[in-house]
């Protein structure tokens, strides 16, 4: 059975730096909802057309979208070992939406990265600055910073009550964050 692992955190936090090295080292599919979105933008798609304008806003993309294509991704060869999460569940009902594919993919780990709100804000701006994200901007990283609040930090609550939760200081060297990671992950 292919277990999910999540990585949750705000914006900014370092979660697709390390998954991306975690799923690497461990043979597991990284899947960030926010590339799979982008790559629907940048083909421009009829997704990506409405994609693009409520991503520009820093609003969230409707859940019903998001999970329908998260179930086709998980069906991808890449994910027979297992995937990390990254970037989704974002809110309380598609944290229970995976309730629902837990048969087949149960979620067995959730790495909550911790990093203090002016350290983001520095380095989302610098992230604009050298990736040209239009999404990086200082009005749309104070609105994603309140959905944040308002909709993702409760899922903390929602998997430490199922003993999942490991907490990462998110600051400071990547290598050592990576080893932070690793060696709660098997």
């Amino acid at each position: 059975m292919s277990e999910l692992k999540i990585f949750l955190g705000p914006p900014g936090a370092g979660k697709g730096t390390q998954a991306i090295k975690i799923a690497s080292e461990f043979g597991l599919a990284h899947i960030s909802t926010g590339d799979m979105l982008r790559a629907h933008i940048n083909n421009k798609t009829d997704l990506g057309k409405i994609a693009k304008s409520v991503m520009d806003e820093g609003q969230l993309v409707s859940d019903d979208l998001v999970i329908a294509m998260l179930v086709e991704r998980l069906g991808s060869d890449d994910c027979k070992n297992g995937a990390i999460l990254d970037g989704f569940p974002r809110t309380l009902p598609q944290a229970k939406s995976l309730e629902d594919i837990r048969n087949k993919f149960p979620v067995s780990k959730v790495f909550v990265f911790e990093v203090d709100e002016e350290e983001l804000v520095q380095r989302i701006l610098l992230r604009g600055q050298t990736s040209g994200r239009s999404d990086d901007t200082e009005e749309s990283i104070k609105v994603r910073f309140e959905i944040y609040t308002q909709d993702t930090e409760p899922l903390i609550d929602f998997y430490n009550q199922q003993d999942k939760v490991f907490r990462i200081d998110a600051v400071g060297d990547i290598d050592k964050i990576y080893h932070d990671i690793a060696k709660h992950f098997n």
